[in-house]
């Protein structure tokens, strides 16, 4: 009795005909594959970027026209603000250290107030 090692599609576990190192039935499936397996990750890329979207959207509406401004840290938060995600920080010759979402940074005044402000994004040229 001849035995024929048939393969299977890891994706859809149909039986796969052409080269012996073929893995799936077809582009579809191959697709449909590599899309599930890194499903995972691409959510919380896309998560973790909302939020950082969110964040920058929430300091541009509190800091309006001004170059600076400081206001309670609940009114931050109460906008939407979550203050565990931001794109860099930069600390003055002081010590202090700005969090920034993009352009748009704050300082930790304490812990009950917060000064917004937003960074020169012109370019220098030398």
């Amino acid at each position: 009795m001849n035995k024929v090692n048939t393969k299977t599609c890891l994706d859809c576990g149909e039986a796969i005909i052409g080269r012996s190192d073929k893995k799936f039935c077809s582009d579809v499936c191959r697709n449909s594959y590599n899309n599930q397996k890194n499903s995972n990750a691409n959510n919380y890329i896309r998560n973790v970027n909302n939020l950082l979207r969110r964040n920058r959207r929430v300091l541009e509406s509190l800091l309006g026209s001004n170059s600076k401004i400081t206001i309670p840290r609940q009114k931050v938060t109460d906008a939407g603000f979550t203050f565990q995600y931001f794109t860099n920080n930069y600390t003055t010759r002081k010590g202090a250290v700005y969090n920034f979402v993009y352009e748009y940074g704050y300082l930790a005044l304490g812990t009950d107030m917060v000064m917004i402000v937003k960074r020169d994004m012109a370019v220098k040229e030398e």
